[in-house]
């Protein structure tokens, strides 16, 4: 209660202090608000399809709770309450950190950027033919049943994982990508990151899903690429060497046994920044026709 009323009588100085002393600081006073409330509703929707997003949302109704239980004058609820919300920014801190990171990351990434100066052109032509190139190797993989961990950065950087293998930095090939999970190979054990349309690495280490809602039967692999997914935005795309089936990680979901042109409708979808449409999708042997 004492928190509500500080901010309440901080914002009514504030605002009749810039009225009194100076009209025209009424006008920055007004934008400094805006910002604020522009910020706040940045921080919604950067958190809005994270495990934070439920929890803020309970957080909105305690407030709500809080508020209303200080203008009934219920002061032993209103107390507890007001207590459990001090602590609760720490806590949230301590158990959400990935989360925050993650939303923190996205602030200093540079698409925006990159619109600005007409670069994403050239990089989308290059990124749809490496989505075409992935795809032809995942189809090519799953018919061979060799088991695959291909992880596509997006915005957030992941270059501690990519220092755990073997550094590549080669054009990607779907040939190349086939070859480095032969098993039995130096490389085919671990993830392939690519990295800005190239194969950064191979043989990385990734963080595992520890998550009791997930399925049992899911391998190492796929925990392998859920926990990627989970702690970066990349896209995962995971070969089930038992199935042969063909899976994709995003956001910490794991989309199970897609098709051919499904896979390659949600790469498109999310590595590249323009509407996909789906009657200007080729089939994966259609590309490598072309090739040949």
């Amino acid at each position: 209660m004492v928190g509500q009323k500080s901010l309440q009588s901080f914002l009514e100085d504030t605002i009749l202090s810039s009225i009194n002393n100076n009209p025209l600081s009424l006008i920055t006073t007004i934008l400094d608000l805006v910002i604020v409330i522009f910020l706040i509703y940045k921080a919604f929707r950067l958190l809005e399809k994270t495990r934070a997003w439920q929890l803020l949302k309970g957080i909105f109704i305690l407030v709500i709770i809080t508020f209303v239980s200080g203008l009934l004058q219920f002061k032993i609820l209103n107390y507890i309450l007001s207590s459990v919300m001090s602590y609760g920014v720490i806590m949230l801190i301590i158990v959400f950190q990935p989360e925050l990171r993650r939303a923190l990351e996205q602030l200093g990434t540079t698409n925006r950027f990159t619109k600005l100066l007409g670069i994403d052109q050239d990089i989308n032509a290059k990124t749809k033919e490496n989505i075409y190139k992935i795809a032809i190797a995942a189809v090519e993989l799953s018919k061979q049943r060799k088991g695959a961990l291909i992880v596509i950065e997006r915005e957030i950087k992941i270059k501690d994982i990519i220092n755990t293998g073997i550094l590549m930095n080669s054009e990607i090939s779907p040939q190349l990508l086939v070859n480095i999970f032969e098993p039995n190979t130096p490389l085919h054990d671990g993830a392939v990151i690519i990295s800005e349309n190239k194969i950064a690495a191979a043989s990385c280490m990734l963080p595992l899903a520890d998550d009791k809602d997930i399925a049992r039967e899911l391998g190492t692999r796929h925990r392998a690429a859920i926990g990627v997914s989970k702690e970066s935005d990349a896209i995962v795309v995971v070969v089930s060497e038992e199935t042969g089936k063909i899976s994709i990680a995003k956001e910490g979901t794991l989309i199970a046994d897609v098709r051919e042109d499904v896979l390659k409708k949600i790469l498109l979808k999310n590595l590249i920044n323009e509407p996909i449409h789906t009657s200007r999708l080729k089939k994966a042997s259609e590309v490598k026709n072309e090739e040949e």
